[in-house]
């Protein structure tokens, strides 16, 4: 497996706490998490979340999932979601559902590189080996990021540079058996 690291060339930032009650850092996704379309009691739920300790100054938060790893020239976006107010600590499982009804107000879900606005589950190609999917929690110094519903992740990325306080990550994996 390729090592990139999706922030090697970013500012570095602090790290804070990521917590989860559904994945484990290391461990592969549950099949909750897996995608309803290629994976068999795949459901699309986005994990719950809970983080603490964001460095002092931070006015929001984002969210993202992506797999660098995905044989696609440019890794695959799973989730994001911009504009979580800093008093927000804690995301619901099943929070990137299509409606975002658990969302906090004002946060903003965007569509993921299946061009749909919520969560779309792990689903590594049969045979290609382990996936890492990163999921992150970017502490922002600004309290809104002026991106339209129908941006990218990573024109979020983009938005968000020079904006990072600091970064909470939990790695999880999924692998797909050939055959």
């Amino acid at each position: 497996m390729h090592e990139n690291n999706p922030f090697a060339r970013l500012p570095e930032a602090a790290t804070f706490t990521l917590t989860s009650a559904t994945i484990s850092a290391g461990e592969p996704w549950p099949v909750a998490q897996m995608s309803g379309a290629a994976v068999p009691g795949g459901a699309d739920v986005s994990p719950h979340l809970a983080w603490g300790g964001a460095p002092g100054g931070t006015k929001s938060y984002a969210v993202t999932v992506y797999d660098p790893d995905a044989p696609t020239g440019s890794g695959f976006w799973h989730w994001a979601v911009a504009n979580i107010p800093a008093d927000v600590t804690e995301l619901a499982e099943g929070a990137g559902s299509e409606d975002g009804a658990l969302l906090p107000d004002g946060a903003v879900q965007l569509p993921n590189d299946a061009r749909v606005s919520r969560f779309f589950g792990a689903a590594p190609p049969a045979g290609h080996g382990a996936h890492r999917y990163f999921v992150v929690v970017h502490a922002l110094d600004v309290p809104h990021l002026d991106i339209p519903a129908e941006g990218t992740p990573a024109y979020l990325g983009f938005l968000m540079f020079g904006h990072v306080l600091g970064r909470a990550v939990l790695t999880v994996t999924a692998e797909t058996p050939a055959g």
